[in-house]
């Protein structure tokens, strides 16, 4: 039996407004993102993936309302959570952590790595008792491999990898069920960047989190994603399976951005598919299919047909107007 959810996300908005003149008015907006909806079940794995600009980063902060919806709904555990008040909103915080993908930034950086961690459970009020509060701070980041010599050292004193270590640290110090994991390798180097994702993977099992993995890189993605959604311009333009998003891509885009992942064998010979142009600007995005000024399958009906995400397997959906990619 399929287990309920721990987030669905149901068409999910975020508008900038863009205001002009002397007396400030609207005269547009970013489209940030724009009706998006999926789910993740409990112990799952959802990774995000897509070019920079395309609406990723805004997803993961609205889900914990750091970002506020312009519209939609956001489950979690069957409460929506664009509805809660700063009482409630501050008791989901605790089940709803975030990474960030720069932790240095995160951090004060006059704290030492004790009052790092602690800090979310002095805001919880979790640990009234000061020695109790160290200790536990000692126990996560022994959780992360790092031992309790680094409790009075501060960020300045840590490479990129153990910083990152004491954010993922930061955000397990409520016992959250589910963490947002925004771009948590992508400054890291290559060994450091398996290390973490190794890490991550032992967490979920260990502790039965769901994670929303943000990235930009399906060559990390596929080793720790259950199910990958690809977005594009604000929108989704393929979910599925892992494994069927990375062997039987069923969009031009999530085509094109396999492409360019490199292969460890020199032998086989990936074609390599380049996008033309740039992005386009979520102010003005095109008509119909958002991705048809690149898509090198693009037909004239493509201008006028918004296409909805439709099944092309079991789990597997994708939004193109287009029976096979070619």
């Amino acid at each position: 039996m399929t287990p309920p959810p721990v987030l669905e996300v149901t068409n999910l908005r975020k508008w900038y407004e863009i205001r002009r003149g002397v007396i400030p008015h609207v005269v547009g907006h970013v489209r940030a993102v724009d009706d998006v909806s999926f789910v993740i079940r409990p112990r799952e794995v959802l990774g995000l993936a897509g070019e920079s600009g395309s609406g990723k980063t805004t997803i993961g902060r609205t889900l914990l309302r750091l970002v506020e919806p312009t519209s939609g709904r956001i489950d979690f555990h069957g409460t929506d959570v664009t509805t809660l008040d700063p009482g409630a909103l501050r008791r989901f915080r605790r089940k709803a952590q975030i990474i960030f993908q720069d932790p240095y930034s995160s951090f004060d950086p006059r704290m030492t790595i004790e009052h790092i961690v602690a800090e979310p459970l002095r805001v919880q009020a979790m640990e009234p008792v000061a020695q109790r509060r160290r200790e536990r701070v000692a126990a996560l980041l022994a959780k992360v491999s790092l031992s309790g010599d680094y409790l009075e050292r501060r960020p300045r004193e840590l490479s990129g990898g153990q910083r990152q270590r004491v954010g993922i640290a930061r955000a397990l110090a409520v016992d959250p069920e589910f963490i947002v994991a925004d771009e948590p390798v992508a400054s890291l180097d290559v060994s450091i960047q398996a290390q973490i994702v190794n890490l991550l993977q032992d967490l979920k099992e260990t502790l039965g989190l769901a994670l929303l993995f943000i990235s930009h890189d399906i060559a990390v993605m596929r080793h720790i994603a259950d199910r990958i959604a690809i977005v594009y311009l604000g929108k989704l333009m393929e979910i599925g399976s892992a494994r069927e998003i990375v062997e039987s891509p069923r969009h031009p885009y999530t085509e094109a951005l396999l492409s360019a992942v490199p292969d460890p064998d020199p032998r086989q010979r990936r074609q390599r598919i380049v996008l033309r142009g740039d992005i386009p600007s979520p102010a003005n995005p095109p008509s119909g299919c958002v991705f048809r000024t690149r898509c090198r399958y693009a037909i004239p009906a493509c201008a006028q047909t918004l296409p909805q995400l439709t099944a092309v397997g079991a789990g597997h959906y994708k939004a193109c107007i287009r029976d096979e990619v070619p």
